[in-house]
């Protein structure tokens, strides 16, 4: 082998170094920043639910609608402008966000017991995780799923706030379990996803610090969205 190809293979080599210890940093900090954002949820959601005077003044009034569907209105806004924002206004919109969303999901918690809230967390812990390390592990490329599950996600809004109306136990389940199928596969192909979009923007640090912060708040739409759909199967509600 002569110096050139010598000088090929190590270049080539060395890039490829810098480019996985580049994706480790980039991957670590996603889950980082999604961890925070759920620990934040949990607080906020647990320290609500335990608020017999919160529950009073919002559960018992309109502002429950309010609080139900601004996280809903946040997650279209962060969706269309977070990467036009700062890494600061980013991250400050995402842990505003994490916030409502605990809000959001204490009228939920309320109805079921702590028991089940806790063991429902722990299976889609399990489940995402393995969906996860599947997604950014996997050689087959996901990418074709990507229609059909963003199809199903605004069948199942849609016929998730008409069931608000109607009230159908039988069609809660179906959308329930439609939603667990759904989120479980989508965070498979997100982790993929967000995998790829760090080897097709190699640009700033700043550029790469915002995929960082839009990869886990895509993760954390996916884990909360499984984590409801199966309290809303395996939970155990109060008797009160």
């Amino acid at each position: 082998m002569n110096l050139n190809n010598l000088k090929s293979v190590y270049e080539t080599t060395s890039q490829k170094t810098h480019y996985d210890w580049g994706l480790r940093e980039y991957l670590l900090r996603v889950y980082q920043y999604m961890g925070l954002a759920l620990a934040l949820t949990a607080i906020i959601s647990m320290g609500a639910v335990s608020s017999a005077q919160f529950i009073n003044l919002i559960h018992g009034t309109p502002l429950k609608w309010v609080i139900v569907f601004a996280p809903l209105g946040m997650a279209f806004y962060m969706g269309s402008r977070l990467m036009s924002m700062s890494v600061t206004g980013a991250q400050t919109c995402f842990m505003i966000f994490a916030t409502l969303m605990g809000l959001s999901l204490s009228s939920i918690f309320i109805m079921y017991t702590g028991e089940s809230v806790a063991k429902v967390f722990f299976i889609t812990a399990s489940t995402f995780g393995a969906m996860s390390i599947y997604g950014h592990t996997t050689k087959r490329d996901l990418t074709s799923m990507g229609s059909f599950l963003i199809m199903g996600v605004v069948g199942l809004l849609i016929a998730s706030i008409a069931n608000i109306f109607m009230q159908s136990s039988a069609m809660q389940f179906i959308i329930s379990i439609i939603g667990v199928g759904i989120f479980t596969l989508l965070t498979a192909y997100d982790s993929q996803k967000i995998k790829a979009l760090y080897y097709q923007t190699q640009s700033s640090a700043e550029v790469t610090q915002k995929l960082a912060i839009y990869g886990s708040f895509t993760l954390y739409m996916d884990f909360i969205n499984l984590f409801v759909f199966l309290l809303q199967l395996l939970g155990v509600r109060r008797n009160d």
